[in-house]
């Protein structure tokens, strides 16, 4: 993950517990709608990353996935040195920057969840659909979170891997390691899928 955050041109700022806080624009800037961007392909290649790990892991007898959530929000924020003469860390505070984990906490599992801020920044190279409006402390307006779909471009960055997640589906595929031998038990899987899917929306129309 730190290496994809770098890859973006991310800095970051601290490990908190499972957790890591990440900021765009300071100590460089590319404007803000640039920074937005890096920061969504980003969390996009990070959750794409953790995927393609499950998969790996899976193969090796880990039965339960590793899954993670990301908050993305845009807004000013106070960024420099703060501490003493004793200890000092350059870090960024700030509301907005506090709303950015609380987008975190109602994202799904494997998902991104980012603000209407962000949204507005980003909203050419991504879909995503808006979730019910939540108010914070420390923050005047209530926040309109978007959970985000998929990036527009996205197919042009995966080089062939599928990648969709949605309610009942987390589904992965790179046909570039896909081995000769599996190929067919692999189209058997997505067939008995589809017949799976094909039986429900059969009973919900009776």
């Amino acid at each position: 993950m730190s290496t994809i955050a770098h890859e973006h041109g991310g800095t970051i700022d601290k490990f908190i517990g499972d957790a890591m806080l990440i900021f765009f624009g300071d100590p460089e800037t590319k404007g803000d709608r640039a920074d937005a961007q890096a920061c969504l392909r980003m969390a996009w290649n990070m959750q794409r990353r953790l995927v393609e790990l499950n998969a790996k892991w899976r193969a090796s007898g880990i039965e339960h996935p590793f899954k993670a959530r990301i908050g993305i929000n845009s807004g000013y924020c106070n960024v420099g040195n703060f501490g003493s003469a004793d200890r000092m860390d350059y870090t960024i505070i700030g509301a907005e920057a506090n709303l950015a984990a609380r987008l975190q906490s109602i994202a799904e599992p494997g998902g991104i969840v980012i603000s209407y801020e962000t949204f507005a920044l980003v909203s050419d190279v991504v879909t995503a659909h808006a979730l019910p409006p939540i108010a914070m402390k420390g923050i005047s307006r209530n926040v309109v979170p978007y959970s985000v779909d998929t990036i527009v471009d996205a197919s042009a960055e995966k080089g062939g891997v599928v990648i969709e997640r949605m309610p009942g589906l987390d589904f992965y595929l790179d046909p570039s390691i896909v081995k000769s031998s599996d190929a067919e038990r692999i189209r058997s899987v997505l067939k008995d899928a589809l017949a799976s899917l094909e039986k429900r929306n059969i009973n919900l129309a009776t």
